[in-house]
């Protein structure tokens, strides 16, 4: 009888890629570039192109390190959650030195590419959203209230702002009014997956919303955001920096997900839960998705 082999274990390059949480930049990355692309008017030009893409690189890099950073500081809580119990610093797989090594060279690269090939603001703004994600929210916020969502979805709204910045600049009403979007989106999408996975916050000593102020609480506060975010989704049309095009999206995908945070808090589940939350990053992806080809089509 043959032995079966075991599998093998990750590389160590796997495990450093890991750290980045690679899903989670690349919707922050994508948010991003769709504020360099709406701060370009019309078609950006060969030169315009390449700029995006060392913004893009660098955003990346930063917001990798933050994410590294975020795991080092939360292996703990991260090795009591199912969720993220296979995490390599939760593991015992990275050494806290390695991750932290890990994510001071890419901030030190994303930043240096930024200030050298994109511009000190743009430099300056994604170096206090790494502070503002890993230090404020990671390590005060998070551990510290039940609106730890609310209050560090700042940080994650940042992208679009940033990109704006790298190709204007500056920091427009514009931006602004992405950013809002990103940060009212925010909470539904987070409390939706914590509602499903309320166990795994109440093992890791988090005080999310779920486990200090219980299941129907929280469903209606899912709700109520959804109504605040369908009215914020719309600012974009009436600032004018959209047409029908976006507006119709806006209008579609915000009673979708109305219709999600209504349902869930009426009649509760897990797999409900569960929906809501992809739901909610399918809502945002499309939502600026629709803005781009807004931008280009009208």
């Amino acid at each position: 009888m043959s032995a079966v082999a075991s599998p093998s274990p990750p590389s160590r390059l796997s495990q450093f890629y890991v750290l980045t949480k690679p899903r989670v930049v690349q919707l922050i990355v994508f948010c991003a570039f769709i504020g360099m692309v709406l701060a370009v008017p019309g078609m950006p030009t060969g030169a315009q192109w390449g700029h995006m893409a060392l913004a893009s690189l660098g955003i990346w890099l930063v917001a990798g390190a933050a994410a590294a950073f975020n795991c080092l500081v939360e292996r703990g809580i991260d090795a009591r959650m199912k969720r993220t119990a296979w995490r390599p610093t939760a593991r015992g797989e990275l050494t806290s030195l390695q991750a932290l090594a890990f994510s001071g060279l890419l901030c030190v690269a994303g930043s240096a590419l930024l200030y050298w090939t994109v511009n000190p603001l743009t430099m300056w703004l994604t170096l206090a959203t790494f502070i503002g994600y890993a230090v404020v929210y990671t390590v005060v916020l998070k551990p510290l209230t039940p609106q730890n969502i609310v209050i560090g979805g700042a940080s994650g709204a940042m992208p679009p702002v940033l990109g704006w910045a790298a190709m204007a600049g500056e920091v427009g009403p514009e931006a602004l009014i992405l950013f809002l979007i990103i940060f009212l989106w925010t909470p539904p999408h987070f409390w939706a997956l914590a509602l499903y996975r309320v166990e795994d916050y109440r093992k890791s000593g988090l005080p999310m919303l779920p486990v200090t102020h219980g299941n129907e609480f929280t469903r209606l506060q899912v709700f109520l955001y959804t109504l605040i975010l369908f009215a914020g989704c719309l600012m974009p049309f009436v600032y004018g920096m959209s047409s029908w095009i976006y507006l119709a999206a806006a209008v579609l995908l915000g009673l979708g997900f109305c219709g999600y945070g209504f349902a869930l808090w009426r009649r509760y589940s897990d797999t409900l839960a569960r929906k809501t939350f992809r739901f909610s990053l399918i809502h945002l992806s499309l939502l600026f998705a629709a803005l781009l080809v807004d931008h280009y089509v009208l």
